[in-house]
């Protein structure tokens, strides 16, 4: 299996998150590879600058190349169906590639939605990108371990 979490964040390390991303990384290695790659560029930037309908664009187009048919896509949408842990399981039961998708402060264009195979939200709170890069890792890694029924989820 393969998982990928495209987001768009300028990346970085930072002395809070960083060590927890590596974290769950790690775990999530005995059952998948992993990559996690922040998007963000010029255009967003100055996308964002100008309004959000235009911030939308640019992440849609930033992210466009991971929507791709050897994939299942799931964004993270706070407009979408709240899923729980068992029902994020689901989502990655028997898959061979996986990629997640997080949009920028401003979310997706419902096109872009569209285009994925699931949408899916954590919530309607609204929360940093690298704090909800850290829950979907931490959410990966407890699915993943539902799935091989490992007892971290209890």
């Amino acid at each position: 299996m393969k998982i990928t979490v495209a987001i768009v964040d300028k990346g970085g390390k930072e002395k809070l998150y960083s060590p927890l991303i590596e974290h769950y990384g790690k775990l999530i290695k005995s059952y998948s590879q992993i990559d996690i790659i922040d998007v963000f560029d010029k255009k967003i930037s100055k996308a964002q600058d100008v309004s959000a309908v235009m911030a939308q664009k640019s992440y849609s187009d930033a992210l466009q190349p991971y929507l791709s048919k050897n994939t299942i896509t799931i964004a993270l949408d706070p407009s979408s169906k709240e899923v729980d842990s068992e029902d994020f399981a689901l989502l990655l039961k028997d898959k061979g590639d996986v990629t997640f998708l997080i949009g920028g402060a401003y979310g997706f264009e419902r096109d872009f939605i569209k285009k994925c195979n699931h949408s899916i939200s954590f919530g309607k709170i609204t929360l940093s990108h690298k704090l909800v890069k850290v829950v979907l890792l931490e959410q990966i890694f407890r699915g993943l371990s539902i799935n091989s029924n490992h007892p971290y989820h209890k």
